[in-house]
């Protein structure tokens, strides 16, 4: 058996630590811990503690690299975080604070990066050369796996989905803004923190829903899941929102079908997971906008590996050597 590799994902609000067996995919140990502050001097410190834990549980612990998967844009090989939205942060340097901490190579990649990897490997793209993963949660994600190796592109950044524009500003409408700093990003539109956002302006204007009554007027409550709630009872507030989000995140991602020609389409994310009518309205919107030809052998599935998927990911790549 091969000796375990160990990973990190960093979340806005959370991380978690764990060991991987590499030739099963399967965590062994694993350390959850909600972050107490988001500067990088105390992310740093959370994942020292994770690590700790870890190798506390297995009694001694020694590893020779390391790989974390945050959430944001990360340039290359460089470790260099070019901006993470929910941490906010900008050229952060999180691989040299983190292989100063721990005294081994590191690697750092973007979360969906990492996750894509992760159902690729031991998840619900295993076996396809080619594969599209696609998250919807607190914001909109996606990772590339082409030919059987995970696409960064030139500057790392490749398969940033979420910030593909799909609304560009009107007259009388402008684009929704988004936490990367650009407005009209298909996350400002369906990711889930913005929804919310969004369905609490509404409600609070006074927009005809159902949705008031399901959080019992505590607006501050209000979640995609209240949305797919009044949706299945009827709401046609609801309905509107969510035929308009799904139309939007299926002709992103048929595009990006069309384009890339994979032979499987893995979805997940909380927003997905917890909304089947918007998951039904996506697969449909897919289907129905995907170029024929790129989409005729396509596969849709749901996620497997679920919020371990990153942390899986990012243990993998960062045993790999060179």
């Amino acid at each position: 058996m091969e000796e375990p590799v160990l990973g990190i994902d960093v979340g806005g609000t959370n991380l978690r630590a764990a060991l991987v067996d590499p030739e099963t995919g399967k965590v062994l140990t694993v350390e959850r811990c909600a972050l107490p502050g988001r500067s990088p001097s105390e992310v740093v410190a959370a994942a020292s503690r994770a690590v700790a834990a870890v190798a506390g549980s297995r009694g001694a612990l020694s590893f020779r690299r390391l790989g974390v998967g945050v959430a944001g844009q990360v340039a290359g090989e460089s470790g260099l975080v070019l901006n993470a939205p929910n941490l906010g942060w900008r050229d952060v340097p999180l691989g040299a604070l983190v292989a100063r901490e721990f005294g081994v190579p590191v690697r750092i990649v973007n979360d969906l990066a990492a996750a894509a990897w992760g159902e690729s490997r031991f998840g619900a793209a295993r076996g396809a050369a080619d594969a599209l993963v696609v998250f919807v949660g607190t914001g909109v994600g996606s990772g590339l796996v082409l030919g059987g190796r995970l696409q960064q592109g030139a500057r790392g950044v490749a398969g940033e989905l979420g910030h593909v524009k799909v609304r560009p500003p009107r007259a009388g409408e402008p684009a929704r803004p988004c936490g990367c700093g650009a407005t009209g990003c298909l996350e400002a539109y369906a990711g889930g923190a913005n929804l919310a956002a969004r369905v609490r302006a509404e409600v609070a204007a006074g927009a005809a829903t159902s949705v008031r009554e399901l959080v019992g007027g505590d607006l501050s409550r209000i979640t995609a899941w209240h949305v797919e709630a009044a949706c299945a009872a009827g709401d046609a507030y609801a309905r509107r929102l969510w035929e308009e989000v799904g139309e939007l995140l299926a002709v992103a991602v048929a595009n990006a079908v069309t384009l890339l020609n994979p032979e499987r389409l893995v979805l997940g994310g909380g927003v997905l997971r917890g909304s089947p009518t918007l998951r039904a309205l996506v697969e449909s919107g897919v289907a129905a906008a995907a170029s024929p030809t790129a989409a005729a052998e396509l596969a849709i599935v749901s996620a497997e590996r679920g919020d371990e998927a990153g942390v899986v990911g990012a243990a993998l790549l960062g045993s790999e050597e060179g």
